[in-house]
């Protein structure tokens, strides 16, 4: 996990009927923020089992020329892979019960070109009726974020009349197949092709990464949003942010190098 509370002071606020939270990133702690991602990153580019066998089979410097080859080289694909992984790692650990259940990057085409689709879908099942909730995500990393990139987002939000699009959840569903989740692709083939997905199992995620402060933006963006879903608006601030996205890859190939 990202551990976010061990690294940033969180801001909770209700905004209307929405919920919006602010992290900030401490000074004194950026270090251990660069650690605990740099230690979560691998994994979201290839499978533990893929670096475990390659370091089984090849050695230490095969496993991280795995990892490396795999890894963006650029400053903008690496800020959008980082922030979609902080909004993957979030969704895991703070929103309540929805996961992630796969881990997107790890099908790039190439690791300096950005995904297509939605940026993250989180899943959560109703015990009872085995029904699924989507948490539709968008994703957005910045230096500076401005209230046109979350004009944006909401745009992709609002695809597909707000739902989780129909190439998206397959994608997921194939791969959940691949790593023999059968009990879960099923129920999102049968969200998809048997029951549909009414409006009020979906809420939506707009989450930002900035190295300035997102609060209100965040606000504004939630506060004009006129459509039926559950909104809930998530920044992550951290000053330096192009510094400590360098920072983080860096220390990325230094612990894959480490004998």
């Amino acid at each position: 996990m990202a551990q976010f509370n061990d690294w940033c002071v969180a801001v909770d606020e209700p905004v209307g009927n929405h919920f919006r939270r602010v992290m900030t990133g401490q000074t004194a702690n950026l270090p251990t923020g660069i650690q605990a991602t740099a230690a979560i990153v691998p994994a979201h580019y290839a499978s533990e089992e893929h670096v475990a066998r390659a370091l089984a089979r090849l050695g230490k410097p095969a496993a991280a020329a795995l990892i490396q080859g795999k890894l963006p080289t650029t400053k903008a694909i690496r800020s959008g892979d980082l922030g979609e992984i902080y909004a993957t790692e979030w969704i895991d650990a703070h929103s309540g019960g929805y996961r992630a259940p796969i881990k997107r990057l790890r099908w790039k085409d190439h690791r300096n070109m950005a995904m297509r689709g939605e940026d993250v879908i989180g899943i959560l099942q109703d015990p009872q009726t085995q029904r699924l909730h989507f948490l539709k995500t968008e994703a957005k990393s910045r230096v500076a974020l401005t209230a046109q990139v979350l004009v944006e987002a909401r745009a992709g939000l609002d695809k597909d009349g707000g739902l989780p699009s129909a190439h998206a959840l397959s994608f997921i569903s194939a791969r959940l197949l691949e790593l023999n989740n059968l009990p879960l692709a099923d129920a999102i083939d049968d969200a998809l092709l048997k029951h549909g997905i009414p409006p009020q199992n979906v809420w939506h995620l707009l989450f930002t990464f900035s190295g300035n402060a997102p609060d209100a933006m965040l606000a504004a963006s939630l506060q004009a949003y006129p459509g039926q879903f559950n909104q809930w608006g998530v920044g992550l601030r951290v000053a330096g942010h192009a510094a400590f996205i360098g920072a983080v890859y860096d220390q990325v190939i230094a612990n894959a190098n480490n004998p």
